[in-house]
């Protein structure tokens, strides 16, 4: 239904570096918090919780990790209070860069993002610059099985109110409205679908095409963003070369 996704090729840098760093339960145990602190710990009645936690199990973050952080953020025990901010910027060749951090030290954060951009070619720029390319959007990929029926998903996730659907030649990815995604996830897992990725993301509108050797420098640059603990989420614009192996 829709024109073909970038997600293989930026999630297989993205899946890269999340190996390589091994930070998932930190960086999953900051938004349980977050999520408990802004709605509470009860699942039943926070959506964005259920999301998050979902996103834990599929991570296979023990429950006991998961607990500690539903009561760290709620205050029923001693946690870190942590403020999100979004930091926005230019990476090689005038890539757009998103970065969402979850931090206790905001000078700190700001500090490195700003060095992590300078060092690897880009420039951090002022809130908006690039926001506007992109949008807000539920994303969910399930990978390609022989037991899959492309139709009976698409039809399942579309009566489930996702608003598209699109089939590559690796996975099947449904976007939502950030309002709509809890719904639709709970759905398709109530049926038995296991996701690759399930989560709200910043979604560019166009991709901007890089060469090898800015590939290289792009590359460079999220490294050493999502190398940072209080960085969260790194969202970009940049089309890899199809034989760029990183």
């Amino acid at each position: 239904m829709s024109g073909h996704s970038k997600w293989h090729n930026i999630q297989a840098k993205k899946s890269k570096t999340d190996a390589q760093r091994g930070k998932i339960f930190t960086k999953v145990g900051k938004e349980i918090a977050m999520a408990a602190k802004m709605g509470g710990s009860n699942l039943d009645a926070n959506a964005k919780l259920r999301d998050v936690v979902a996103k834990a199990k599929s991570n296979n973050m023990p429950m006991d990790t998961i607990t500690r952080a539903i009561k760290k953020g709620a205050g029923e025990m001693d946690g870190v209070s942590y403020e999100e901010i979004v930091y926005e910027g230019y990476g090689p060749a005038g890539t757009a860069v998103i970065v969402n951090v979850l931090t206790d030290n905001k000078n700190r954060s700001a500090g490195n993002v700003r060095h992590a951009f300078t060092k690897h070619g880009g420039n951090m720029g002022n809130s908006g610059c690039v926001a506007f390319m992109f949008q807000k959007k539920g994303q969910i990929i399930i990978e390609k099985t022989d037991d899959t029926n492309e139709d009976e998903l698409m039809m399942m996730a579309l009566d489930a109110g996702a608003e598209d659907f699109s089939a590559e030649d690796e996975v099947f990815e449904i976007t939502t409205t950030p309002e709509d995604f809890g719904t639709v996830r709970e759905a398709l897992a109530g049926n038995g679908l296991e996701f690759l990725e399930a989560d709200i993301k910043m979604i560019p509108d166009t991709y901007t095409g890089i060469d090898t050797e800015t590939a290289g420098k792009m590359q460079r640059l999220l490294d050493a963003l999502e190398d940072d603990d209080d960085v969260q989420d790194v969202y970009h614009n940049a089309e890899f070369p199809e034989d760029w192996e990183g």
